[in-house]
């Protein structure tokens, strides 16, 4: 007589995608399609290269190589201009530290259109990079919540503006790589998070707490070697960036620029012209994250408590632009791993494309509109925190 299949000879049944991952999946596909879309076009229009912020850091590789000032607004101007950058913007200058010139350096030797190919390419790269690694980090999971990292608004505005938060991005996920196991490494990857230094304050402010709680002196020895080749480079390239630089924060008036963000918008209903005050909500951020670490110690997870760090440095940093809050993908998958509730994922989900919805409608990235951005992303993260918490305490 034949004996009746057991259960484990019968094919495994694949589980339904939810809703909440057929967002992600959809909005994750279209999201890969239009970056691949902008790689194709931007070797082949001008315009798409010139329109973006990436000009500034061809204008100023330009300067360099020429040993020329790349804070000089008469020399920018020209060369912005030539470039096709609308004259309604005025001398836009690259505002990252010195040490960071040379990122901008080698663009001097390109053209426009090719220059911004592959620096487009970079970024592309740096976004893509980051995103694996932390869906390797996170067990590699065998779901497309990681496709949140791709699709989130402020990472691919970033890709396509030709700014360098994507940079930054990078540095952050490749210290939560490395920290563990190669601190010298680590250090050195942290020279990509100070290219933004703004935004890394209280996240800062823990980091050195917790070198002097561990004595990871390995990593401080590899951020001092970073910036130290970094400095001498510049050194070499131009004796006097950083004269250059502090005349032209002084008298270009860029500290004095409406950015929608908490810290600009306290300055400017308290007091538009004192801009000491924009930096009140980053000291008081500091002191918590001091606190925040002294309490958590004894069992300090960067995947997990520093999550909650970098949100609060995004938060309250003195200056933040909607594309600097790409720095909040390592988070937001942290969150979208630990929850539960899939109407959270969708609401990640649909959040980027209300975001790239209100820019095609022709909402200006200086807008008061973008203030709810940073605030969303700190509610997100803790909403499926406390879910999560609430599913493990009912579960036992």
């Amino acid at each position: 007589m034949r004996s009746m299949a057991s259960n484990t000879d019968l094919p495994a049944s694949q589980p339904k995608p939810d809703f909440a991952e057929l967002s992600i999946a959809i909005i994750g596909g279209l999201a890969l399609a239009l970056i691949g879309i902008f790689l194709c076009v931007v070797p082949l229009t001008g315009k798409m290269a010139s329109g973006r912020d990436f000009v500034v850091y061809w204008a100023t590789g330009q300067q360099l190589t020429h040993h020329a000032n790349p804070y000089d607004a008469n020399a920018m101007m020209r060369i912005e201009r030539s470039a096709g950058l609308p004259a309604q913007y005025g001398a836009l200058y690259m505002r990252n530290p010195p040490p960071y010139l040379p990122l901008a350096y080698l663009l001097g030797f390109i053209g426009l259109r090719a220059g911004a190919l592959i620096w487009s390419l970079i970024l592309a790269g740096c976004l893509a990079i980051s995103v694996r690694m932390l869906w390797v980090l996170h067990g590699r999971q065998k779901n497309r919540l990681h496709w949140l990292g791709y699709s989130f608004a402020p990472a691919m505005i970033c890709l396509f503006a030709g700014q360098t938060s994507l940079f930054a991005l990078l540095g952050l996920v490749l210290f939560l790589r490395l920290h563990a196991t190669r601190p010298f490494a680590a250090g050195l990857s942290l020279w990509l998070c100070a290219l933004k230094p703004h935004l890394f304050l209280p996240f800062g402010i823990a980091l050195l707490a917790w070198i002097v709680v561990t004595r990871s002196y390995k990593m401080v020895a590899g951020v001092f070697v970073a910036l130290a080749t970094s400095c001498g480079i510049v050194y070499l390239v131009d004796p006097a960036a950083w004269t250059e630089y502090l005349a032209m924060i002084r008298t270009s008036g860029v500290i004095q620029e409406y950015i929608p963000c908490f810290s600009v918008a306290l300055r400017v209903w308290i007091w538009p012209h004192a801009t000491w005050i924009a930096y009140i909500p980053s000291a008081l951020g500091c002191a918590w994250a001091l606190g925040y670490f002294v309490k958590r110690r004894q069992g300090w997870d960067w995947m997990r408590d520093g999550s909650l760090l970098m949100l609060v440095s995004i938060l309250v940093a003195p200056y933040c632009w909607m594309f600097d809050q790409a720095l909040a993908v390592p988070a937001l998958l942290q969150a979208a791993y630990v929850t539960r509730s899939r109407v959270l994922l969708a609401a990640v989900a649909l959040t980027s494309v209300l975001l790239d919805a209100e820019l095609v409608g022709g909402i200006k990235m200086a807008s008061i509109f973008f203030l709810w951005t940073a605030p969303a992303w700190l509610l997100i993260y803790l909403l499926a925190n406390a879910i999560s918490k609430e599913s493990t305490i009912s579960s036992t």
